[in-house]
């Protein structure tokens, strides 16, 4: 999938993978890929940055762990991430409905 198409959603999706369990940036890009079926291969150039920003506006918090011998950022979802994705929830399912009801075929009269 495009990654331009993802301009806007992304710090959804980023939120959405991080919410059951902290993972480290490269385990987060695998989730996408995992989740989407393999349409979103997002590049390691959109997800840090995103992370980054995500976690100064308050949304995520990060420590380093050792991972598979490793020593790497681990981001986790903090009680304003997990409001924010509740937020972009609801705005995705009312974007979604709304365009959902151009893109249908209406039935004629």
């Amino acid at each position: 999938m495009n990654t331009d198409a993802l301009r806007g959603h992304m710090d959804a999706l980023l939120l959405s993978v991080l919410e059951n369990e902290p993972l480290h940036g490269y385990a987060i890009i695998e989730a996408l890929q995992e989740r989407s079926g393999g349409a979103l291969a997002v590049p390691t150039g959109t997800v840090y940055p995103a992370l980054r920003r995500l976690e100064q506006a308050g949304y995520l918090a990060s420590e380093w762990a050792t991972v598979g011998g490793r020593k790497r950022r681990t981001y986790r979802l903090t009680s304003a991430g997990r409001t924010a994705l509740a937020g972009e929830r609801s705005a995705w399912q009312r974007f979604a409905s709304t365009i959902g009801s151009v893109l249908e075929p209406r039935a004629t009269k």
